[in-house]
Order: structure tokens, then sequence, then C-alpha cells
């Protein structure tokens, strides 16, 4: 090999190298968008709006929030299209809980094998079991105790959300059963004031008109809400149930780095900043920034839990 080749390869090489860094340095320059695979209006995407907003503010390019709905226990479409797009930071899925831990279990094809990486988790919905101030008992203890001798109805929003799951277990794991359950479309103050049923599986922010004079037995978050400082974790009540439904950012899992580093830079400051925070004051949400690595080890553990809820419910 000349001198002359010598050079003219590593010159190649340096410029290939340095296109490289440029096209990462580019990132975004087009427009972005947010996967959220529910209808509008939820916290979901509220707080995923929210980032968008703070995106296209700090990087000059558009970034929407583009709802995907269909399939509460897949094949969660809006997860496909996130799947099949480029693993370029362009197309960015804000899941629940269902996606990254349940997609590739169900043998969805495109989300098998696992798809995705999370960037960050930032938000627990307020799910409660709650029950009218009047009723003979005040903790799952108690209503264990009344339900082995009572019958005793729950309502909630359907079986495949991860806190009805939750609710199933609980009971199992207290020896006793719901007389009967349904789901509804709504669940608030209305629902346990006219008897439609005794113990409802909500989210906090609907029984809120009525907190007064409702009691919340547990939440189903994995920290205390606010709100009701002293209904206990579903953690503290049975260790071996600790999950909840929660929210974060997820990428194809050959999204550079450094393309995910721009958009958690972004998110964390958004969900940390006062107009998420003011969400979380109001509808007692959680509403934080777990990391990536966090976050992984987060989703391990509940692929855990959730095979162990389905050996209770079976």
């Amino acid at each position: 090999m000349t001198i002359k080749t010598k050079i003219t390869g590593v010159l190649a090489g340096a410029a290939i190298t340095l296109s490289a860094g440029a096209a990462l340095a580019e990132y975004p320059e087009k427009p972005v968008n947010f996967i959220v695979p529910w209808p509008p209006g939820d916290l979901e995407d509220v707080l995923t709006r929210m980032i968008a907003e703070d995106f296209q503010k700090e990087y000059g390019v558009a970034a929407a929030v583009v709802n995907k709905p269909g399939g509460g226990g897949g094949p969660f479409p809006g997860a496909i299209e996130v799947a099949q797009a480029p693993a370029d930071g362009y197309t960015i899925g804000s899941f629940v809980i269902g996606v990254p831990v349940l997609g590739h279990q169900i043998d969805i094809a495109p989300l098998t094998p696992a798809k995705f990486d999370p960037l960050g988790i930032f938000l627990t919905y307020p799910f409660v079991i709650a029950t009218s101030g009047d009723a003979p008992y005040s903790s799952m203890d108690e209503l264990a105790d009344y339900a082995k001798e009572n019958d005793v109805a729950l309502g909630h929003f359907g079986d495949v959300l991860t806190p009805t799951q939750v609710t199933k277990a609980l009971a199992v794991n207290k020896g006793f059963g719901w007389g009967s359950d349904a789901a509804f479309d709504a669940l608030d103050c209305n629902t346990l004031a006219s008897g439609d049923a005794d113990v409802i599986n909500t989210t906090l922010q609907l029984i809120l008109p009525c907190l007064d004079d409702v009691k919340v037995l547990v939440s189903i978050t994995d920290e205390r809400i606010p709100l009701v400082p002293d209904a206990p974790t579903i953690g503290e009540v049975d260790d071996s149930l600790n999950i909840a439904l929660w929210n974060g950012l997820f990428v194809h899992k050959d999204t550079p780095q450094e393309v995910r580093e721009k958009i958690i830079s972004v998110a964390e400051k958004t969900v940390m900043g006062e107009r998420a925070q003011k969400v979380a004051e109001e509808t007692g949400a959680l509403v934080y920034w777990q990391g990536a690595d966090d976050s992984a080890g987060r989703i391990a553990q509940d692929i855990d839990t959730v095979a162990r809820i389905g050996a209770l419910l079976e």
C-alpha cells in the first residue's frame, strides 16, 4: 500500500466519522411524533403533550402527539407503529405498563421479541380501592372479614387493566371472593352513592368531589398519594402484589444513545416542572422522572409480579 493510499484511507475514514457525528448532532431535523395508544384527554395524553410542546420549543422542530387507540389488551396498534418505524428517534412511544410488560409475552408478532427500551417512566396513575364512608369496613383486612360472610360487589374498568388484576389477586391472598364484579364506563361518587357497587377500583380524581364521604382502603401505587396520605399502598398491604399502572417514554432498541439523551433532557425537565407538578397536585397522580436503567429494572420486576398475579387468578 502506498503512502498516498494510506492517507486517502485515513481521510475517508475521518470524513465518515465526522459525517456520522454531524448527522447525530442534527437530531432532530424534522417533525417528531409521540405515539399515545389511547384516546386523547387522560393523564398520559396531557403530560405527553406538555413534553411535545417543550421539545418543539427546545429544538425548533414540530413535535406532535398522535393518538392511536385500540386493543386495550392487545394488539396495541400505536405500539406496533413505534416498533415498525425507523430507530431514529422520530417516532417515540408513550406507553402504559401493558405494552412493554405484556406486548411481547402474548405473542403480538410485531412486538416479539421485546422491541423497546425505556427512556424513563414519568407517571403513576392514582388508582385506588375505595368504598363509601358508611361501609362497615375501613381496611382491606376488615373488608376481607366482612366479605367472608356477606356479598360485596366490586366495580372496575375492565379485567385487562393492571389495577383490576391486582384488586382480584389481593382478594385471593386475603382469603375472600367478591360476591360479584362488573366493568363500568364511569366509577365515581355516583357509583357508590347509588349502590351500583360496594367497592370500586377507580382513579382518585374521579372521587375527589366526594372524598370526605369515601374511604380509600388502598392505593395501587408505589408511593402513598399525597391527597390521601393515610391510605396504604398495595405494597404495604401485600408486598407480593407491589405494582402500579404507570406510563413512560419508549424508543426502538436500536435508537442511538445521543438521540435518546436529547429526548430525555426535555422530558425530565418537563415532568419535574411547574405545569406537570400542578397536574399531580390536582389529580393525585404521581408525576416524576425515573431514569432509563431504573425503569428497565422496574419493568423486569413488574414482569415477575404480573406472572405471579396471573397464577393466582388462574
